[in-house]
């Protein structure tokens, strides 16, 4: 008998991108992601780990990446990051792609996830274990919204 796939997380789910074990390897304490989004930027840091999971830091930035509010801070198992990305199998596609974007060319995996009158698509750089480097809402063929990691700062990047 083989051991379970640890990226399937359980029956009818479509396998996650980053195992628990490699979200935590590729999310140091230090590490910064910083998002663009309809509202305006947002650094997210992971500010404490061991070996279960993290504190999780939220702070809106300006331009410039400095704090431009105040910080949420929350704590999430490494467990429960994976979970953010665990689909239903029925309603998932997945597709190994090259995205372009401010960090630069990445092999992604793009995740293509219907629910309801909405897709919404995950890209997942494969040398950034964690959070989508990238994620659209579309309806009707037209994105409706965008978010988007700008820049990752705390970590040694392959390749830079």
């Amino acid at each position: 008998m083989t051991d379970p796939d640890p990226h399937v997380l359980a029956p009818g789910l479509a396998p996650t991108p980053f195992t628990a074990a490699e979200i935590r390897a590729g999310c140091p304490e230090g590490r910064v992601s910083v998002v663009r989004h309809p509202d305006g930027l947002t650094a997210i840091r992971f500010a404490e780990g061991d070996e279960e999971g993290a504190w999780i830091e939220d702070t809106p930035v300006d331009g410039e990446g400095r704090p431009a509010g105040g910080v949420e801070r929350e704590r999430s198992t490494w467990l429960e990051l994976q979970e953010h990305a665990a689909f239903p199998v029925e309603n998932t596609t997945i597709d190994r792609v090259e995205l372009l974007g401010p960090l630069d060319q990445r092999r992604c995996l793009r995740y293509r996830v219907r629910r309801g009158n909405a897709t919404l698509l995950f890209w997942f750089a494969v040398d950034l274990p964690g959070m989508p480097i990238r994620v659209d809402r579309c309806e009707g063929g037209v994105t409706l919204t965008t978010l988007e990691v700008v820049r990752v700062s705390g970590i040694p990047v392959p390749g830079r």
